[in-house]
């Protein structure tokens, strides 16, 4: 365990890295400060996916528990921040997966960038309204999401998620534009395969035939 910071030592002014560091070391106030950093955007992003402020507030504190939790195991293989958004959206679609008597969208962003893609998962045109809101369709995103493999699950999050543009992916990941692309492509392709599967089990026999 590390010394206890004098009361000099100002968190606030720290870089992300310095605060993970010192937090490992048993110091709260360092953690304390890293959820004053992130606790906006984390809701945000709970939100985003649970569209229903309680439930975005009790996943925004099941993400940092967890963060607080597992933060003696994080290795800055990626940064502070990627880690933390990963635990929350875990977290919000593990909340999500438990309350299937409402709905949330997990639509591509409204995101006006010039660079914005539109996320064509399949041709729903022909099935029944009723079967498209099923909650059981929409646990089947979720969980499909969840099972990305994680370069394409931290991509398709940023981008269609967090609502991110693609340079700022590539940025914070360290990948060019294009692989940015790549990536959020073969998310998007295998979202879709999945959900295809699921329309056409539901089919019936009959009409698979046609």
């Amino acid at each position: 365990m590390t010394e206890p910071q004098p009361p000099t030592f100002d968190f606030r002014v720290r870089p992300d890295d310095e605060l993970v560091k010192v937090a490992q070391g048993g110091e709260n106030r360092a953690f304390d400060e890293l959820v004053r950093r992130y606790q906006d955007k984390v809701y945000r992003l709970c939100y985003k996916i649970l569209r229903q402020e309680d439930d975005a507030a009790e996943a925004l504190q099941d993400a940092f528990l967890s963060a607080y939790r597992g933060l003696k195991n994080f290795k800055a293989e990626s940064t502070f921040s990627t880690w933390l958004y990963r635990i929350a959206t875990n977290a919000s679609l593990m909340k999500y997966r438990k309350r299937r008597d409402k709905h949330v969208s997990l639509d591509q962003s409204q995101n006006q960038d010039d660079e914005a893609e539109p996320l064509q998962l399949t041709d729903w045109s022909a099935q029944p309204p009723e079967e498209l809101l099923t909650a059981e369709m929409r646990e089947v995103m979720a969980e499909s999401i969840q099972r990305l493999p994680p370069e394409l699950y931290e991509v398709f999050v940023m981008r269609d998620i967090r609502e991110m543009s693609n340079a700022e992916v590539g940025k914070e990941l360290g990948l060019s534009v294009a692989a940015v692309k790549s990536r959020l492509h073969r998310a998007r392709i295998a979202l879709r395969e999945r959900l295809n599967r699921y329309f056409a089990d539901k089919l019936p026999r009959k009409d698979r035939a046609r």
